[in-house]
């Protein structure tokens, strides 16, 4: 995908987002997410978090002095979705809408760390819920090879990790492939979510590597 293809993807997916919070009681702002100790509203949070450059982090930390004590990137992370929580619920939303045309991401990361955390974390906010968000499969496929070619960077710590040296990827609705090994098939949306530490996708995917992966998680 080029830069206007990228860019494309990220709005469309803010606005299913946008749609879905918008959609949702105040129950289910609290509900959790798939993010372990994440509500939806910190995932809705976070997401309002996609712009920030060095002067804004400056900024937030001045009026946040605490997040100095987080420690870790992930601690970070939480913390300003959990401070950017106290926000009201259209606020949130309204956020996620206005960022729909600006081509301004975080610093230190590209337009595909920021489709791969939209794409990621609306699946977050809808599947504990029961609820459906669509996603392109093309987008998809791009963020799910993001998430492969920069495994063990810093950039793929912000996700948790499963084990799937030895395992061949193929996605079903979308030309997608990598690794080698035993066979894990199915939606290239189960397939992000997979690679980004979410096993609740293994249950959408077929083949003897997913059977394989089910029996470990069983076992764990």
């Amino acid at each position: 995908m080029d830069d206007d293809q990228l860019w494309a993807a990220i709005d469309d997916q803010r606005r299913r987002t946008a749609d879905l919070l918008d959609s949702l009681t105040d129950e289910q702002w609290d509900h959790p997410s798939l993010c372990a100790g994440w509500t939806v509203r910190h995932v809705a949070a976070h997401l309002t978090l996609q712009q920030q450059r060095l002067r804004d982090i400056a900024v937030f930390t001045l009026h946040n002095p605490r997040l100095l004590r987080s420690g870790t990137l992930n601690r970070v992370i939480h913390d300003t979705a959990v401070m950017q929580a106290r926000l009201p619920r259209a606020e949130i939303t309204g956020r996620i809408r206005a960022m729909v045309g600006s081509r301004r991401h975080n610093s230190f990361v590209t337009p595909r760390e920021t489709l791969t955390d939209i794409l990621v974390h609306g699946q977050d906010i809808a599947v504990p819920l029961g609820r459906h968000l669509d996603m392109l499969p093309h987008a998809a496929a791009e963020a799910a090879g993001r998430i492969w070619d920069t495994r063990g960077s810093w950039m793929a710590r912000v996700f948790d990790t499963l084990p799937l040296e030895g395992y061949r990827l193929s996605a079903t609705d979308v030309e997608w492939t990598v690794g080698d090994g035993s066979e894990v098939a199915g939606p290239v949306r189960a397939l992000l979510l997979l690679l980004t530490g979410r096993p609740v996708a293994l249950g959408e995917l077929v083949g003897p590597g997913a059977e394989e992966l089910r029996r470990q998680r069983q076992a764990a």
